[in-house]
């Protein structure tokens, strides 16, 4: 019989957290200094802050719901290969 091994174990890198914290907030910081730079009136500035704010907020959660749908299916997998194993164990013995 093979041996579980616990998937949870392997998550990422302190080395890619940070490198996605700093990107993710150098990008910001440049788009809103962008915009701040920009030669246009204050209502054109307004409206691409806006715009600004709702894609990172639609970003954020679009990654969020992508990572819950991924742990959810794992979560089912695993729940299917435990049934299974439990199956096969009661036809082994």
């Amino acid at each position: 019989m093979t041996q579980y091994t616990n998937p949870d174990l392997h998550g990422d890198s302190p080395a890619w957290l940070s490198f996605i914290w700093i990107a993710f907030l150098v990008s910001l910081s440049l788009m809103v200094l962008g915009i701040y730079f920009i030669p246009v009136d204050w209502w054109i500035k307004g409206y691409l802050y806006m715009g600004t704010l709702f894609l990172t907020a639609s970003t954020l959660t679009l990654s969020k719901s992508l990572r819950d749908k991924h742990e959810h299916e794992r979560l089912v997998n695993r729940v299917k290969s435990a049934r299974t194993e439990q199956v096969l164990s009661k036809y082994e013995g």
